[in-house]
């Protein structure tokens, strides 16, 4: 059987039936799972760019920069041991990123946010705006900026269990993010806040459906929903049901630090 193939024009048609253009989105996606896309990842991004979108992908990089922090320490002071230090000037990035984040981040005139393990980066005409309030405590800044843009997050190719922006619903919720450890500019190791387990996500299949708009890029599904109406109603899913996130392990040590009151202090 032949396998699909994407071009600029399905990438373009796509924008224009999911009412991308012109705006900021937050972008996941899987680009083997469309098929063969004529010129890989930089023609998903020209396509975006072409439409006058700016093109917000996480730039995670935890395997570079994280101080690995003994329990006994978490709580009480900072920790001991090696790193590399992060800058958001640095191409690395995490290998489970993927194709499309490592090309965004390759680009000149990209603007990449100041978070040492879950970064954001940008490109495009507000890719400044996105990402200058991203800090070590302020992580997902550029989410509520692109919500506050009237932009989408959209998921191309992947599941509800990639939807970073899920997370942030979780702090509007009024539960604690994850603290882990990274060594900054000037050698200090800070604590930096980042979100649990994703695993559970796909629970918000009901609650999110009634503002989704997809439609199909070669073999993937392009599914965009409206960041502020995300965040409205998977806080209040969260605070009606706080398990709704729980993923199906029940092992999972990171879903059960995070109940009714908020997760732990710690990134476990």
């Amino acid at each position: 059987m032949q396998a699909t193939r994407v071009g600029r024009t399905d990438v373009l048609a796509a924008i224009d039936e999911l009412g991308i253009a012109g705006r900021p989105i937050c972008l996941h996606t899987s680009l083997s799972a469309h098929g063969t896309v004529v010129g890989g990842a930089a023609t998903i991004v020209d396509a975006l760019l072409e439409r006058g979108v700016t093109v917000l992908v996480p730039t995670f990089s935890g395997v570079a920069f994280e101080v690995q922090v003994p329990p006994a320490l978490a709580e009480d002071g900072a920790p001991q041991g090696a790193a590399t230090i992060f800058s958001p000037e640095s191409r690395e990035i995490d290998p489970s990123m993927g194709a499309l984040p490592r090309e965004v981040l390759a680009r000149p005139g990209r603007r990449r946010g100041n978070h040492p393990l879950d970064s954001f980066t940008a490109i495009g005409p507000l890719a400044e705006d996105l990402v200058r309030e991203q800090t070590v405590t302020n992580v997902y800044a550029p989410l509520r900026a692109v919500g506050e843009r009237d932009g989408a997050v959209v998921l191309a190719g992947v599941g509800l269990n990639r939807m970073t922006l899920i997370h942030l619903a979780e702090a509007e919720a009024g539960r604690r993010l994850f603290r882990c450890w990274a060594r900054v500019p000037g050698g200090e190791i800070v604590p930096t806040v980042a979100g649990g387990c994703s695993e559970g996500f796909f629970a918000f299949e009901p609650v999110l459906a009634p503002i989704e708009r997809s439609t199909r890029v070669g073999s993937a599904l392009w599914r965009a929903f409206p960041v502020a109406g995300v965040l409205e109603l998977a806080a209040a899913a969260i605070r009606g049901d706080p398990e709704i996130t729980h993923c199906a392990d029940p092992s999972c040590e990171r879903c059960a630090a995070t109940g009714a009151g908020g997760g732990t202090g710690r990134r476990l």
